[in-house]
């Protein structure tokens, strides 16, 4: 059944105008919706520059990392931070705007959020309609 619906899914076209998946709980927001949510958490990072964060990151296959350091830039598409290693030596890493929307990286200031969750999670049985309908129109046209 997978099999069938992968093969399903990669013959059909979805308009790029309509939704795009976010993360990988099967989530979808609106282009244009997503573009200004990337450009307010760039423009409230700014308002951080020089403070103290936590983050939280999940590099994916179970792996997550905590941090904590200071926000040291911010530019269009990512922000850095210089994160505190052992030892009493620092690190810089960076992140991506994109990657705080979909949940993937979270950021605390004084154990509070600094976002709440952007995207609501969209049940898969859901999904699943929408698929099976998108199909349908598919085979009709």
């Amino acid at each position: 059944m997978i099999k069938i619906m992968k093969i399903l899914t990669s013959m059909i076209q979805f308009p790029a105008d309509i939704y795009v998946s976010c993360g990988r709980k099967g989530l979808s927001m609106d282009l244009a919706k997503q573009a200004k949510i990337v450009e307010s958490i760039r423009e409230t990072l700014h308002d951080f520059v020089g403070q103290r964060l936590k983050v939280r990151a999940n590099m994916g296959r179970s792996k997550i990392v905590e941090s904590e350091g200071v926000l040291t830039q911010v530019h269009p598409q990512l922000f850095i931070m210089e994160v505190d290693r052992k030892r009493g030596r620092t690190a810089r890493q960076s992140y991506q705007y994109v990657d705080v929307l979909t949940g993937m990286v979270e950021l605390s200031q004084s154990g509070e959020p600094l976002f709440e969750a952007f995207i609501e999670e969209t049940p898969p049985e859901t999904l699943l309609y929408a698929l099976e309908e998108n199909v349908e129109e598919t085979i009709l046209t």
